[in-house]
């Protein structure tokens, strides 16, 4: 009964999914002079006129585009508790990001509207979705198992005991609506402690006993407790521990590395996945159709939008286009303005239209995550693609990789730049140097600026491939204080910074 009246319930939103498709842009002029109207009050809301209720174009030309460090300065206002900077009111909640395992952490406001109108009202659209297209798993009859981080009190008020900061998935658990805390697990005293090996311990031990029917989470670490799971249970796979098992929502890492693996770890033929969009600083797209990689961009969730062509990535003015402009196939960096006080900030990431009608985009990177030292302009999207082909075509499974450039060695006179990988296989392939070869096949098939440059091996050498040994990221991460919640490794960086750092540990 109870899973029939949330299943019910849940599945009430599928009206309002539909009308954001059939109607995205007066959805998001509406939810804009809603943005504009509530924060008029505000520092920001004053400095730029949000009272005259501008329009999508005059919202563009009065505010400028902000970079987290361009924002900083009144973010940290808010952290230390100033109120009515750029949201109204008193704020409780920052999400300490870790988009890369950059040493710096950024802390992105989390607002009641931001967690009831965006996280959670997506929460119930994915639920909504999942249920409506894979009724046979029943997921409300048993448990989702959700791993997350860690909170922390305000570094920046060490007078308050109220505000917090941390992972947004455990600023996101801790202020759970009651029906989903519900229908989750584990409880909120293990999902949020801080020590990571200790959190799987205990997590593990729980979960033997409970009828999980979904996993959320990020890959990466859900492999890890899944293999504990397995091996407290005396068990072949986790099919013989959880039978119900039917559907992962998947976030953070492209799946596309992971999916032979999790076809080895669950090898059910009801298993299900689905991929989620969510960041610290909203809740942006899910996949709503279950033969597609595509994800639907959500329009009514507290996020305005706007996107930056990729000509005006590095601009010193740059200018973003409207929803009503994009073009299909083309790489844009999000601008977003959100009902958590970020007006027009660029989070980063980097997204490609595959439909317009209704918006549904693929995730293409980071602005600042590629591969760009010789014009080469490989992106998270090619290397993720390449790592699969390569995987699937030598029968190798992957659990992490890094990839950064060789530059010219000026000291020998080679002429050639290259990109030096580094992998950690769960399964290594039998010949890794067919494996190289299918990663650098599939690389010039996929980006034409990289085959120009490899081509002849002229001006750009074959990958350099580097194997690592079982544990060595997860051992990085951990000297990096990064273990655990929604950190992860960078996939490329201009920079050889980690690369070098990696290649030290495996040399001491």
């Amino acid at each position: 009964m109870i899973s029939t009246v949330l299943t019910w319930a849940v599945q009430r939103r599928l009206d309002d999914i539909e009308h954001f498709r059939q109607h995205p842009h007066d959805v998001q002029q509406s939810l804009l002079q809603g943005l504009l109207r509530t924060a008029r009050g505000t520092e920001w809301g004053q400095r730029y006129g949000f009272a005259d209720a501008p329009s999508a174009q005059e919202f563009a030309q009065r505010v400028p585009i902000s970079s987290y460090e361009d924002l900083y300065p009144d973010l940290e206002r808010v952290l230390r508790g100033e109120n009515n900077v750029l949201w109204p009111g008193p704020n409780q909640w920052f999400a300490k990001s870790s988009g890369t395992t950059n040493a710096r952490s950024k802390f992105i406001p989390v607002t009641r509207e931001s967690l009831h109108d965006g996280h959670y009202r997506a929460g119930r659209d994915m639920s909504a979705v999942a249920t409506y297209l894979y009724p046979e798993i029943d997921v409300f009859a048993g448990k989702t198992l959700s791993l997350g981080g860690t909170h922390q009190a305000n570094p920046f008020r060490a007078e308050s005991t109220a505000s917090r900061v941390g992972d947004v998935s455990a600023v996101i658990m801790q202020n759970l609506p009651a029906w989903a805390e519900f229908i989750r697990t584990p409880p909120l005293e293990l999902a949020l402690l801080d020590e990571w090996e200790e959190k799987i311990e205990r997590i593990a031990q729980h979960v033997l006993q409970v009828d999980v029917r979904a996993l959320a989470g990020v890959p990466t670490w859900m492999i890890v407790l899944i293999r504990h799971v397995v091996e407290l249970a005396g068990a072949e796979h986790i099919g013989q521990v959880w039978p119900n098992l039917g559907l992962f929502l998947h976030g953070a890492v492209a799946f596309g590395p992971y999916r032979e693996l999790f076809r080895q770890l669950i090898p059910m033929e009801q298993m299900r996945y689905l991929e989620i969009y969510n960041a610290s600083e909203g809740y942006f797209a899910f996949q709503d159709e279950p033969n597609s990689e595509d994800l639907l961009l959500l329009l009514n969730h507290g996020v305005y939008y706007e996107f930056l062509p990729a000509d005006q990535w590095e601009a010193p003015e740059p200018k973003a286009i409207g929803l009503d402009e994009v073009q299909l196939g083309q790489s844009y960096a999000l601008i977003i303005s959100t009902n958590a006080g970020l007006w027009r900030y660029k989070i980063g990431d980097t997204v490609r239209f595959t439909s317009l009608a209704p918006y549904r985009i693929r995730i293409s990177g980071r602005t600042k995550h590629f591969l760009n030292a010789f014009g080469e302009e490989v992106v998270v999207e090619n290397a993720d693609a390449a790592i699969s082909a390569a995987c699937q075509a030598t029968g190798a499974t992957i659990r992490d990789f890094t990839a950064a450039p060789v530059y010219f060695d000026t000291q020998d006179g080679a002429s050639r730049g290259g990109h030096q990988w580094v992998l950690e296989f769960v399964q290594a392939p039998p010949d890794t140097s067919r494996f190289g070869e299918v990663l650098d096949q599939t690389l010039r098939q996929l980006n034409s600026d990289y085959d120009a440059k490899r081509h002849r091996d002229i001006a750009l050498a074959p990958p350099h491939l580097v194997v690592a040994p079982a544990g060595t990221f997860e051992r990085w991460l951990a000297g990096k204080g990064k273990l655990g919640g929604q950190h992860k490794v960078p996939r490329l960086s201009n920079s050889r910074e980690f690369l070098e750092e990696i290649l030290d540990q495996l040399n001491n």
